[in-house]
């Protein structure tokens, strides 16, 4: 029987605004049902905050909800805090402390750090420097069975976490935040994380924590940043979820991908892993290919396995990694959108809908790199790719049908669909709608109907079929 899920609330900078807040609450729970507990991240206190918290503390008004908040964030609130390891400020309210692990009788984890970043060794009584991340790291996983927590709990905001995700709006990631609370999302591996401070409500896109077909998959992450209560401007203060705690979940139910996943914001560059790991080279063993029948018609598939490179006695193939959420692209996943595939092959060739030369490919590359600042270098006519780029190194390459090559070597951010937005444009396909993929999905029984249309007319043509 599947473990019943916690309902829970979590709150951005109350700032002493505690009318405010349990009054909001207590209207969610009369329309919505009990919850479980309420987890504050930010100010929880602000320099107006004795008169209602006076009533609070001397138990003539209790909290609807149990509540854990986090500590100060600056010198004028220290006070509100007596024990710096943690303690219950009033009925229903406690203060989970400067740093820490927050296990429920539920068996739901909770890692907690309080206050802001600092550079100060030791830290002011409002702050967390570098030896308490260290520590806190430490304790968690020294574990031998770690593999994260259910929820995270930081003030400060993490640096990058918008990198690979949608827009952030007004908030710079890129400035805003804390590294040291990078560091310390990347190990402690949170399906959850709250953050405030900021003044601003955003829920990053779920992102991985596992290289794909490298690592063993793992959880996702969801970073949310929420306002402050009352605010002016209406912005999401509150954020209500459910949770199973992960040591009760089915391990293949936990690690399920969402379609909308997408890459760590805070996985170190490639050229920053290598310097602690061995780079790839050239005598590593090939990667399996994965063929996929379609069906008896398809014809005979199977592995590549070296032969046709000469090899006398080519190595034994790897199986391929079997990836466990829902991927989309990859014909190796039982999440696979078998109804759309019309044939198998090695190599893909875009054609234009109305006649384009060589020129004008090449052009559309061209002005379309330079619009979002690409450099795109020509490879010289006897250039191998290889000499151009190092193993292990992320580029962007183009061939076209006269021979010309042109590339890019990937530094940073790049442009997750601009080759797709190249071939959609006006001098190419001149099918602008069909840029975002998002727009492009029809009903399944539809598409169903144009694939097997398609396949049909394109059996007489099909290289596949030829092998």
């Amino acid at each position: 029987m599947a473990a019943a899920p916690l309902r829970v609330l979590a709150c951005g900078d109350v700032e002493g605004r505690l009318e405010t807040l349990f009054g909001r609450v207590r209207a969610i729970q009369g329309k919505s049902g009990r919850f479980d507990m309420l987890l504050c991240v930010g100010n929880f206190f602000g320099s107006t905050s004795e008169t209602e918290w006076a009533e609070y503390r001397t138990g003539a008004k209790k909290a609807p909800i149990p509540t854990y908040v986090l500590g100060a964030n600056d010198q004028e609130t220290v006070s509100f805090f007596p024990d710096v390891s943690g303690c219950e400020l009033a009925e229903n309210i406690t203060y989970l402390g400067r740093r820490g692990l927050y296990s429920g009788t539920s068996g739901l984890q909770i890692a907690y750090l309080s206050g802001t970043e600092s550079q100060d060794e030791p830290a002011p009584a409002y702050s967390f420097s570098a030896k308490d991340v260290a520590e806190l790291k430490t304790s968690l996983l020294s574990t031998p069975s770690f593999k994260g927590v259910d929820i995270l709990l930081t003030s400060p905001w993490p640096r990058d976490v918008g990198t690979f995700a949608n827009s952030a709006g007004e908030i710079d990631t890129k400035k805003c935040g804390s590294k040291l609370v990078s560091d310390l999302a990347a190990s402690l591996k949170p399906r959850y994380h709250f953050a405030a401070l900021e003044k601003a409500y955003y829920e990053r896109l779920p992102y991985r924590n596992h290289t794909v077909l490298q690592e063993t998959p793992q959880h996702v992450s969801r970073f949310i940043a929420l306002a402050d209560v009352g605010n002016t401007s209406k912005k999401k203060y509150l954020y209500a979820f459910s949770i199973v705690p992960m040591s009760l979940m089915d391990p293949a139910e936990l690690v399920k991908q969402p379609q909308d996943v997408t890459e760590n914001p805070y996985r170190k560059s490639r050229k920053e892993a290598q310097k602690t790991k061995a780079p790839l080279c050239a005598e590593e063993e090939p990667a399996c290919q994965f063929f996929f029948d379609l069906d008896k018609h398809q014809g005979k598939k199977r592995p590549s396995d070296g032969k046709e490179r000469g090899n006398s006695q080519p190595k034994q193939a790897k199986k391929p990694p079997q990836p466990t959420g829902p991927c989309w692209f990859c014909l190796a996943s039982p999440e696979v959108e078998k109804h759309l595939v019309v044939s198998i092959g090695t190599h893909v060739i875009p054609v234009p809908l109305d006649h384009c030369t060589s020129e004008d490919i090449k052009e559309s590359f061209i002005v379309q790199a330079q619009e979002q600042q690409i450099e795109l270098l020509e490879i010289p006519e006897h250039s191998d790719i290889t000499q151009v780029a190092q193993p292990g190194t992320p580029y962007f390459y183009v061939e076209l049908d006269t021979g010309e090559k042109l590339f890019h070597r990937i530094r940073g951010r790049f442009p997750l669909h601009f080759g797709r937005e190249v071939l959609a444009s006006e001098a190419l396909l001149a099918l602008p709608q069909r840029a975002d993929w998002r727009r492009c999905a029809a009903e399944r029984a539809e598409e169903a109907a144009q694939a097997r249309a398609f396949r049909r007319d394109f059996q007489p043509f099909d290289f596949a079929l030829r092998a």
